[in-house]
């Protein structure tokens, strides 16, 4: 089972024995980090960060990440600092760094944008962010938090809640966790509801699915509550945005309130839909997801360069 050149664009193309090898090799990493063991194990690598739209949480734990394994980085943080801003197309910019660097990590605004990369070049590439598309290596350190939260992977209730419309996290972790027998609960307001295409998806794959508007729903039979942001960004129309912001507010009260050991999760950033009084309840776990998202993507940056 070699990730050796292989791209990392959604958690589709995953299998369970994919999934599991990369949560093995990601404890291996956290393991490293905790005992403060310096690693050169991409001392001779050098990969490029090109961020395309925002990004606090993702872009600075690939930064980490790479020189936490002794890698060198280049990177893009703005796209107007970038040729993207000239109208360069997203494979000729994929074409011209290929012969820079070993590895490409991107996030940009085009949903399939990814592909479009990865199609052009022979060297990996990792979907930092697809648009409303996919989000991988969120999904993946989000399936670490769990299993480190619930000592497991299997048979969960998982209740995802806000914009599961835009939301890409959700899309991806939709995915990732099929293979596990979860069963979902999507809470969201109507216009902002899970694709079609995904809860098709994952009912074929025999797995539970139930929608809903009423976030209280989800606490009472939730393992996992997965808050997410309502996201000014993918709005055309900011009026639909005002209408629609502040659909579900989980407050400490509620989480209380919910099913006995659930685990509040959130890939951040935070606006309004979780009070900061939830912050120091043992189950909160929004912050060490965060701080998971580098073991991961130190797993995967190893295992595309085939040094895991």
């Amino acid at each position: 089972m070699s990730f050796k050149g292989r791209d990392i664009l959604s958690t589709e193309d995953l299998s369970k024995d994919d999934l599991l090898e990369i949560m093995k090799v990601t404890a291996k990493m956290e393991e490293l980090v905790r005992k403060e063991h310096v690693s050169d194990l991409l001392s001779d690598k050098v990969v490029a960060i090109i961020f395309l739209e925002p990004s606090t949480r993702t872009r600075l734990s690939f930064e980490t990440a790479v020189r936490r394994l002794g890698a060198r980085s280049i990177s893009v943080a703005d796209a107007k600092s970038s040729s993207a801003s000239k109208g360069e197309s997203l494979a000729d910019m994929a074409r011209t760094v290929e012969g820079y660097v070993d590895c490409i990590v991107v996030r940009q605004p085009q949903t399939g944008g990814a592909k479009i990369i990865a199609d052009a070049v022979d060297i990996p590439v990792l979907n930092g962010g697809d648009g409303s598309g996919q989000h991988p290596t969120q999904a993946l350190l989000d399936l670490y938090t769990i299993q480190k939260e619930r000592g497991t992977l299997e048979n969960l209730s998982v209740g995802m809640v806000g914009d599961l419309k835009y939301g890409r996290t959700v899309h991806s972790l939709s995915y990732a966790l099929a293979p596990f027998n979860p069963s979902y609960i999507y809470c969201s307001p109507k216009d902002l509801a899970m694709p079609e295409h995904v809860t098709s998806a994952v009912k074929k794959m025999g797995i539970t699915v139930k929608e809903t508007g009423d976030i209280n729903e989800a606490l009472q039979s939730s393992d996992i509550l997965y808050m997410t942001r309502i996201q000014r960004e993918r709005f055309d129309d900011q009026a639909e945005y005002e209408r629609l912001k502040g659909s579900y507010v989980l407050t400490r009260e509620l989480v209380q309130k919910g099913k006995k050991g659930m685990v509040v999760m959130h890939p951040l950033p935070r606006v309004d839909e979780i009070t900061t009084d939830v912050d120091d309840l043992p189950n909160a776990a929004y912050f060490r997801q965060a701080h998971n998202g580098v073991y991961l993507r130190m797993a995967l940056l190893a295992m595309v360069m085939g040094r895991a």
